[in-house]
């Protein structure tokens, strides 16, 4: 149970806590700096974790469980301290709450359509979505580190955007495969 993959997903939910403190004072340059190589190594392991738990045959229920798990915890977080420093402030912050809504209610459905034993695999464009939420995450913690380069916390608003975008056409194919299942 306890495999170094699981332990790497472990990790990335026992590091929410320090990366939302480091993140927590956005004029804290070094902060900011630190939050970002924090969430890299989040990110390298939530890659490691699925990748050795495949390589090595040690993919476990815990494993399938937590992983997805910990990836909504640390986006969630990330959104939520991010809009409460004002990072993510004024009309862009509608493109979290889009971000947000969209992992409680696919992680609603999922739960619903595991009950039928209906699974929902992910799709490709799913896949891109996270990959550019997470770059739009990360590029605007970089963007509290680099307060110089305002072009980075630009790009980073531009890509939450098209991940809002993204979450909304992935939302809504996950919501009808659901709808099949449903009873009138």
């Amino acid at each position: 149970m306890l495999t170094l993959p699981n332990l790497l997903t472990l990790s990335r939910i026992l590091a929410v806590p320090l990366l939302v403190g480091l993140l927590w004072e956005p004029r804290w340059e070094w902060g900011y700096g630190i939050a970002f190589a924090l969430y890299c190594l989040m990110g390298i392991t939530d890659y490691f974790d699925g990748y050795l738990a495949r390589a090595k045959g040690t993919v476990s229920k815990l494993g399938i469980f937590l992983d997805p798990i910990a990836d909504k915890i640390m986006v969630a977080s990330v959104i939520l301290i991010l809009v409460a420093v004002q990072v993510i402030s004024g009309f862009s912050v509608i493109a979290g709450l889009i971000i947000l809504l969209r992992e409680i209610a696919v992680s609603g459905l999922r739960e619903f359509l595991a009950q039928l034993q209906v699974s929902v695999p992910v799709s490709r464009l799913a896949k891109w979505k996270t990959t550019l939420q997470l770059v739009a995450l990360g590029g605007l913690i970089l963007a509290g580190a680099l307060p110089l380069w305002p072009w980075i916390g630009t790009l980073a608003l531009i890509s939450l955007w098209g991940a809002a975008v993204l979450t909304l056409i992935t939302g809504w194919d996950y919501l009808r495969v659901g709808l099949k299942h449903m009873d009138s």
